[in-house]
């Protein structure tokens, strides 16, 4: 049986692709924004979800829908922020902090803690993170690229 094999210019071109994905990815806090994007998924879900068990049904809707949708959304924004302005990772990371510590009292327990943990390890990520040095530049105090 033979084996299917890509063309090499799709092969070339799935490459660049690859590799200016990783440059990107690489450039800026992409774990911790995924990471609080993530955990505003669920905290924005289980106010509004009836989970089902057999016969039994369990409803979390209560008084909790309007600030887990507030607080979710902006966990969500918060984590493509980070994405896409890796200079405000301080902000965004510190408010990702505060909202998921807000949601655990006024969101289902943030989300069943399905949302306050992730919420929680993102900020702190990105609080974390620092830009990679730019190694294209030559030194400024005359070091051995200099020479």
């Amino acid at each position: 049986m033979k084996t299917p094999t890509m063309p090499a210019e799709w092969r070339d071109a799935l490459s660049r692709a690859r590799h200016g994905c990783r440059i990107w990815r690489d450039t800026r806090p992409f774990w911790a924004g995924l990471i609080t994007l993530s955990a505003g998924l669920p905290i924005i879900y289980f106010p509004y979800a009836h989970l089902s068990w057999g016969s039994a049904t369990l409803a979390l809707s209560s008084t909790a829908g309007a600030a887990s949708l507030v607080i979710g959304v902006l966990l969500v924004v918060l984590g493509l922020l980070l994405w896409f302005q890796q200079n405000a990772r301080l902000f965004a990371g510190i408010a990702a902090i505060l909202m998921s510590l807000v949601a655990l009292p006024l969101a289902n327990f943030g989300g069943l803690l399905l949302g306050t943990l992730p919420g929680l390890i993102g900020g702190s990520l990105a609080c974390a993170w620092m830009a990679p040095e730019d190694t294209s530049a030559p030194p400024a105090d005359g070091g051995p690229r200099a020479r």
